[in-house]
């Protein structure tokens, strides 16, 4: 059926879903609303990622990842101190390698230009302070150990070796999340630049993608179900300030249920419940709740379609635009 046919004999007039026509008046497969009774979506294609062959490099990066790994495996007096070590002579190693051997006489060697001393001392994570160290619900007695591994995390991706470099990268922060995080599971996948408040209030399910400059405050808590995608530059909050005065803190558990996607510059505010596959729209600010199967899109988010491979019609909350006036 074409486009603005109708049926033979009858005047309803029809959805066009993923090439197959559907009755405008058959409710449950697609709830879209707009001002035509004839709306088409474009099939999309179905593009799973390929598998690539091994970098020439792969060898010599794995041996990498295995000898950091094992020396992570072996911190178990001083964890903080032993992690802070660990750290700086990777970093060391991958950006300063002429000094990699001999850090602790170069920086105070005066022969050495200061700026080059300077950049040196901040491969130790001792060093350096990061923004959640200024919060006073800073737990240090879980923050510490976390830190250098925070900061192993962030540095690499600003190497040369890092950021775009998306085998190795993926790699590394799948070996580093488990010292980091409460809890991941499986397959745990997450691109350059992504950060943390604490990192420590953060749970992660199964097959969880995290994609390059999300944030993830975890102040608060953060839950991950399986299958969660948060796409390019979003924000997941779970501590809010009042209006009236900034240091009045308020932390809120923040939950992205099973098979969640939030999707490019978008924001889900401190205490929302994502709700089982459950969406939010490019650039939208989820203030409250997100319904299961609902698409929420906007500033504040609001629902506009129930995802087509939702349950039963009856189990589904109608959305915003379904609404009878009052």
């Amino acid at each position: 059926m074409a486009q603005g046919e109708t049926y033979p004999g009858s005047p309803i007039r029809a959805y066009v879903i993923d090439h197959v026509t559907i009755p405008s008046s058959f409710v449950g497969i697609n709830q879209v609303r707009a001002k035509s009774d004839l709306v088409t979506l474009v099939h999309m294609p179905y593009l799973p990622l390929r598998k690539l062959p091994p970098r020439p490099s792969q060898a010599l990066s794995s041996a990498w990842l295995e000898r950091l790994a094992a020396r992570l495996a072996g911190c178990t007096g001083d964890v903080a101190a032993e992690r802070s070590v660990v750290c700086r002579e990777t970093l060391a190693e991958l950006a300063y390698p002429a000094y990699a051997a001999n850090w602790e006489t170069a920086i105070a060697d005066e022969s050495v230009p200061l700026g080059t001393r300077l950049a040196l001392t901040a491969l130790d994570p001792r060093n350096v302070t990061l923004e959640p160290e200024f919060y006073s619900d800073c737990d240090d007695a879980r923050f510490q150990p976390v830190k250098p591994l925070l900061w192993l995390w962030y540095s690499f991706d600003r190497l040369p070796i890092g950021g775009q470099n998306i085998d190795i990268g993926v790699r590394l922060r799948r070996l580093l999340a488990p010292y980091i995080f409460k809890r991941v599971g499986k397959n745990f996948k997450a691109f350059q630049h992504v950060e943390f408040t604490f990192g420590y209030n953060l749970e992660v399910g199964d097959d969880v993608v995290v994609h390059r400059h999300v944030l993830l405050d975890d102040r608060g808590g953060i839950r991950l179900g399986n299958k969660v995608s948060i796409s390019d530059y979003a924000n997941i909050y779970s501590h809010t300030h009042s209006i009236v005065e900034q240091a009045d803190v308020t932390n809120a558990l923040t939950i992205l249920d099973d098979g969640v996607r939030v999707t490019y510059h978008a924001t889900v505010l401190a205490g929302v419940h994502v709700n089982e596959q459950g969406m939010v729209g490019a650039v939208a600010v989820a203030t409250k709740d997100v319904r299961p199967y609902h698409v929420y899109v906007g500033i504040p988010a609001k629902s506009v379609r129930v995802k087509p491979n939702a349950p039963e019609p009856a189990t589904i909350l109608r959305t915003s635009d379904q609404r009878l006036p009052r």
